[in-house]
């Protein structure tokens, strides 16, 4: 059976991987055993998917990622150039820790910045915007804003990715989709 993604000619993939429709992988990528990549992802040139990683529909993956076993990602996430996650709270080159894996889960539609660092055992929540070099070491609620070294909440973004501004209701509106968004309780929902 003809294979339904494209994948560069340097490009290694292992045994046991179950690729999507429509995806692709590029130049000097390696898929390691048992991942899943779905529909239409895009996982760009020099990216490591570590054995058991679980990327949903739609994910785009940019150049030069680590993604390590313990890490899932919903439909639609985008993991920008050069940010990695961790799987292992602390390593030790002489200390074997595969037994102790943390895990990292990404929900739908968040975005995480060039250079960020996800530390292991923290997720990210839906539509949630993570900044270029961010440093994140606690979960992250849907739709919140993070940047900095350690990372802290700056604000909450909309599903378009823009800034919200809540006025003194707790509503919102995206300046590009017009959705509404309401702000209450410490968390945001689209409304």
């Amino acid at each position: 059976m003809e294979k339904e993604y494209f994948a560069h000619p340097t490009a290694i993939i292992d045994e046991g991987c179950n690729i999507g429709k429509a995806a692709k992988i590029w130049h000097f990528s390696h898929i390691m055993p048992n991942c899943t990549l779905g529909e239409n992802c895009n996982i760009g040139q020099n990216v490591v998917i570590s054995p058991g990683v679980i990327l949903g529909r739609n994910v785009k993956v940019q150049n030069n990622v680590s993604i390590y076993t313990g890490v899932t990602c919903d439909e639609d996430v985008f993991l920008g150039p050069s940010m990695v996650f961790t799987n292992v709270i602390n390593p030790r080159s002489a200390v074997n820790r595969k037994n102790e894996y943390a895990k990292t889960h990404v929900g739908k539609g968040a975005s995480i910045g060039a250079n960020a660092t996800i530390v292991c055992g923290h997720d990210i929540g839906a539509f949630a915007f993570i900044g270029a070099g961010a440093v994140v070491t606690k979960n992250v609620p849907a739709y919140s804003l993070w940047v900095g070294n350690p990372a802290k909440q700056m604000g909450w973004m909309s599903e378009y990715g823009h800034r919200l501004v809540f006025d003194k209701d707790g509503i919102a509106i995206c300046e590009e989709s017009k959705e509404k968004y309401k702000l209450e309780n410490g968390a945001v929902t689209k409304i």
